[in-house]
């Protein structure tokens, strides 16, 4: 039902939280085809943030826990995101269902810095290093016209507060050592926010060429590359305008 729609929820979501949102460089948004969207990470609002930003209905890969944990479980179904598996089968299910979204025209979300930044709180400027498997998604999916696109979420206003013990979370996924440790999960909640949409980038023919050849490494390193410099530099001007 359209009323349960996950465009619909995190608008409601963002209201419900009074999060005063500001969008900068809308005119760079795909209106259609596929699109492979790479953010920075802190919070659990970043992905009904992103929706209601986008103005798509974005296909969140989230983190395993995620999917084990009542009440935040029901969240993240609803909100359309695809939990991954556990560790011995991640990277394939990821692709798997990464690709089938990305052929039926879908934008898929995802966050590089993986869980840490989730479970370690650090300040609204600060990024951690991009993991590589969205550069090799990227390659690997035989989808014309693909479409990079990084955005920066940059807190200008926020409150942190505990969630729940990182030592409960580990009863859910026992395989992550993050969880493995004393202190609290943080919870972030935006008051004001800025969302940058970054240049986009096309996945050329070549880069695909490239990717399955000896310059597979380089043409990886780049796109990551591109996606973090991109991010970080948007991330340097949302945080200091207010």
């Amino acid at each position: 039902m359209y009323s349960d729609s996950p465009r619909l929820i995190s608008h409601s979501f963002l209201a419900a939280t009074g999060t005063r949102l500001f969008l900068h460089h809308e005119d760079r948004i795909p209106q259609c085809g596929p699109v492979l969207l790479v953010s920075n990470h802190r919070s659990f609002m970043d992905a009904p943030l992103l929706m209601a930003s986008v103005g798509r209905t974005i296909r969140f890969a989230c983190h395993h826990y995620m999917g084990q944990v009542p009440v935040m479980r029901e969240i993240v179904t609803r909100l359309g995101c695809f939990p991954l598996e556990e560790p011995e089968h991640r990277q394939q299910h990821f692709f798997h269902q990464a690709i089938r979204l990305l052929q039926a025209q879908q934008v898929v979300g995802v966050f590089p810095e993986g869980a840490q930044p989730m479970v370690e709180f650090s300040e609204p400027e600060k990024m951690g290093k991009f993991q590589r498997g969205f550069a090799h998604l990227a390659l690997r999916a035989t989808v014309p016209d693909l479409v990079v696109l990084p955005v920066a979420i940059a807190s200008v206003e926020e409150s942190v507060n505990s969630a729940v013990p990182l030592k409960l979370l580990s009863l859910f996924d026992p395989s992550e050592p993050l969880f493995d440790r004393s202190g609290w999960h943080p919870l972030v909640v935006y008051r004001r926010v800025n969302v940058s949409i970054g240049r986009p980038c096309w996945i050329s023919a070549s880069q695909r060429e490239y990717y399955h050849g000896k310059q597979a490494k380089a043409v990886v390193a780049e796109i990551t590359q591109y996606c973090q410099t991109e991010i970080a530099e948007l991330l340097r001007q949302g945080c200091y305008s207010g």
